[in-house]
């Protein structure tokens, strides 16, 4: 029996005749509407074919991506925030927490780990969007010092990648703590010698820019990637002024000066490891 079934009203497909495509093998890019096969995508380092949109991904992705074969050792993987303040708003803190790690796998909004990129060893702690928004807890800024420590100890050029929507604010001032600690772990590296280069992706926003997102010896971003402190939208709002178009973006902060030069993620590994070879090595 044919496929379609011609009937008054039009061409139809029955029920029972509808050849259902598997969930889950092509991937539609937000910005162009594309679709492009999962397989191609991942491929592609998770950036669209048609418009070079640099799609979100963690941690795990961006350690596949710069260690040698895939190659690292995770640290402090089941570091988390605990609920100092038994915060509640509509739910509570800790259900939260517990949600995101569900829905997750992660424990936290910020995977650390060290190993190889190109034979050199580097310390790497990449944030996790899709964790309560990449936010900044007490846990994140523990675990950014921890692997400053490993840094330090290896003597070896820290790689932090940033995307995050800002403090937590669920833990209010112990979240806000977290943006002077890691700075001056920061500064104990630099006492060191030791660079360190910043990530900075679509988005960095908030408490991440105030502090480690921007101290970097080299500050470098994704194409498109929008960054800030706080949102265009917000500041439209308070200035009373129609934005410059572009405003935020990753190309009109290196216009302005706020970055050192725009990375393609096909080509990060290679940019990064010249820089180190360039100043450390």
């Amino acid at each position: 029996m044919g496929w379609f079934k011609r009937k008054i009203q039009g061409v139809f497909t029955e029920s029972k005749d509808k050849k259902d495509v598997p969930q889950g093998l092509w991937y539609k890019c937000p910005q162009c509407k594309q679709l492009t096969t999962k397989e191609e995508h991942i491929q592609n380092y998770w950036v669209c074919r048609h418009c070079d949109y640099h799609a979100r991904i963690n941690s795990e992705n961006y350690f596949s991506i710069i260690f040698d074969n895939n190659k690292y050792i995770e640290v402090n993987k089941n570091l988390k925030s605990l609920d100092p303040l038994t915060f509640k708003d509509t739910k509570k803190y800790i259900d939260r927490l517990k949600e995101a790690e569900l829905k997750t796998s992660f424990k936290e909004a910020i995977s650390t780990a060290h190993g190889e990129i190109n034979g050199q060893t580097i310390a790497v702690a990449v944030m996790n969007f899709e964790f309560i928004g990449g936010s900044i807890s007490s846990a994140v800024g523990e675990k950014i010092c921890r692997i400053i420590k490993v840094a330090i100890k290896k003597q070896a050029p820290l790689l932090i990648i940033s995307k995050s929507g800002g403090a937590r604010m669920m833990e209010a001032a112990f979240s806000l703590m977290q943006l002077a600690k890691t700075s001056g772990y920061l500064t104990l590296l630099s006492k060191e010698k030791i660079p360190y280069i910043s990530l900075l992706t679509d988005p960095t926003f908030g408490g991440a820019t105030a502090s480690f997102s921007m101290l970097g010896d080299i500050n470098i971003a994704e194409p498109n990637a929008l960054i800030g402190f706080a949102g265009p939208r917000v500041i439209k709002e308070t200035i009373g002024k129609d934005l410059p178009d572009g405003f935020q973006k990753s190309e009109f902060l290196l216009e302005k000066g706020f970055l050192d030069f725009i990375v393609h993620r096909k080509n990060l590994k290679s940019q990064i490891s010249k820089f180190i070879n360039m100043v450390y090595y």
